[in-house]
This record gives C-alpha cells, sequence and structure tokens, in this order.
C-alpha cells in the first residue's frame, strides 16, 4: 500500500471510528523533538510559541510499548519538529520496529539534514517509509521562507537523489515519497518544474494545500484551507476533523494532543506522563471536543477559529 492509500484511510473517518469513545487510533505521530533547523513563515513554529526539547528516550519507550499494545498500528516518529536533528532517531526505529513490532514506521522531513549517512541508518533499523517535504519553489523563495541559508535548497533536492541510492544499494523496502505545496501562477509552474526533476527518485509525489496551521498563520497573499482536510486530490470536509478520531499526536514532553499543528498546546488532551494513553484518548476534553465535531458545530470550542464553516 503506497502513502497517499494510507493518509487516505486515515483522513477518511470510517463508521467505526465516527463515536466520541472511539477505538485505539490507526496511526500516532510522536515528536522524538521540538527543535527543527528551519523558520519557514507558513509553519508556526517560526513564532516560537512553546519552548522546545527533546523527548527522554525513556519516556518514548514506554509510549511506544503502550500504543502497540492498544492497537496502534502505524508510528510517525515525528510530530512538529524535524527528527533529523535527534541523534537517537536510528534506535527509536529500531524500538518500534523489532522490540514492539509495528508493522508500519514512518517519518517526514525537511530533508536537509537527511545526510546518506543517517537514511541507510534509518533503512538499516527497518524505517518503512520516508517522505520529504517540498515546500519551495526555488533558492530565492526557500531563502526567504525557510529563513536558512540558500545552499540547503540544492542539498535536499541531493538528498532525495542519494535516499533513492542508499535503498538500491542497501536492497531496503522503505518506501520514499515527495508532497508539495501547490502554488498557483508563475510560483507554481517554478516548483512543478523543482519536483518532475525529483519524481524518479520517489514511489509516489503528491500535492498539499496551504493549512493554516490551526488559524495561527495569516498571509494576505496565501490561500489557506480550512482545518486539516488532507491531501490535494482528496480533500475531505472540514467538520468532523479525522485528527481528533483517527491519529493521535504526542509532544516531546507527553502531551497527547487533538491538533495535527498544536504548536502552543492550546489542544492539550492529557499528560502522558501522569495516565496512559487511552485514558488519555478517551478523556473528558477529548469526547467533549469530538461530540462537537460530530455535531458539526464547534462553537466557543478550541477548533473554532481553524475551521471555516457556515
Amino acid at each position: 500500500m503506497g502513502i497517499t492509500e494510507k493518509i487516505d484511510k486515515i483522513t477518511g473517518i470510517s463508521t467505526d471510528y465516527l463515536t466520541t469513545l472511539p477505538p485505539a487510533p490507526r496511526s500516532v505521530k510522536i515528536e522524538l523533538t521540538g527543535k527543527c533547523n528551519f523558520q519557514c513563515n507558513f509553519c508556526a513554529h517560526s513564532q516560537r510559541l512553546r519552548d522546545v526539547d527533546e523527548m527522554s528516550p525513556e519516556l518514548y519507550k514506554r509510549l511506544v510499548r503502550e500504543l502497540r499494545d492498544a492497537g496502534v498500528d502505524e508510528l510517525g516518529v515525528f510530530y512538529l519538529g524535524e527528527s533529523f536533528t535527534c541523534k537517537w532517531l536510528p534506535e527509536a526505529i529500531r524500538y518500534a520496529k523489532q522490540e514492539c513490532g509495528f508493522p508500519y514506521v514512518f517519518l517526514t522531513t525537511n530533508g536537509s539534514l537527511a545526510s546518506p549517512e543517517k537514511v541507510t541508518a534509518c533503512m538499516e533499523a527497518g524505517l518503512d517509509s520516508l517522505k520529504f517535504s517540498l515546500n519551495y519553489a526555488d533558492e530565492e523563495q526557500f531563502k526567504q521562507i525557510a529563513q536558512v541559508k540558500g545552499s540547503l535548497f540544492n542539498k535536499i533536492a541531493d538528498n532525495v537523489k542519494t535516499a533513492y541510492e542508499a535503498r538500491k544499494a542497501g536492497g531496503y523496502q522503505c518506501g520514499l515519497y515527495a508532497s508539495y505545496i501547490e502554488y498557483d501562477g508563475e510560483q507554481g509552474q517554478r516548483i512543478n518544474s523543482y519536483i518532475e526533476e525529483l519524481r524518479p527518485y520517489v514511489d509516489e509525489l503528491y500535492a498539499l494545500p496551504l493549512y493554516n496551521q490551526a488559524a495561527l498563520v495569516e498571509n494576505d497573499e496565501w490561500a489557506f484551507v480550512q482545518g486539516n482536510r488532507g491531501r490535494l486530490n482528496n480533500l475531505r470536509d472540514p467538520l468532523p476533523c479525522w485528527s481528533i478520531f483517527t491519529e493521535g499526536h504526542i509532544s516531546f514532553d507527553g502531551r497527547l494532543s487533538a491538533c495535527c499543528f498544536d504548536h502552543d498546546s492550546r489542544f492539550d488532551m492529557g499528560d502522558l506522563n501522569q495516565s496512559s494513553f487511552m485514558d488519555a484518548w478517551h478523556s473528558e476534553k477529548f469526547t467533549s471536543l469530538r461530540a462537537a465535531h460530530l455535531k458539526k458545530n464547534v462553537d466557543n470550542s478550541i477548533c473554532e477559529k481553524c475551521v471555516i464553516y457556515e
């Protein structure tokens, strides 16, 4: 099963999950680190709304074991931070795959630190999916948006290509994927040229809309999509939001969030340092929020600003 099919299964909420007390989510993203080496102005991370650090390996191991025992099948070893800044990333993958038996471990990266050596170590550890976020049309736009040195733009493209070669050389089964933001006009033409150069090196390449990141990002020049409606060619209704029914999101400090863009902790549903994952997944705060989504009325809730609705 390719990445877009997996994404569509998560964003398309099946009937058994359309309840205030759904079973364990199919997928959970766990944040090894909240740090990122980019300061993209379309991402609320650049606003520094929270202090960031790394998750302790001890907490990670406890949670990952618990998630697998609860029935979670897909583990993302990332959330809001850039996981290639974490030195024990391969060990985290190995523990999830070999010690806990996760069928599918996946990772999304901005690509700048995904060197051949690091990617090979992750593939050796058992990584099933590596996706590159290709969100810049050219070096000049990259410098303006990511707010880092322009030479990293070409480094990302090189790392996509060397990941392909590393997989081939090692005979690894890791899927290689890429996503990109759908720009329009001249920017759209430029990014299309860039992604076409890299298309031969990935198994699937797909477009994403520009998310408003829980209404934390505003720009008069950009057109944001309400909520998180999935990938561009299969947009879902913004309500109910799949994120609170079919996928869990755990921050580096052990907080279970109701949102895939929780940059300011307002979506905190429970402290996993003090409670089990399933207790937090079925907490009163979470069940109340799900009830509002099922009614398609999130007035006066933490989701109100993110979801534009009639």
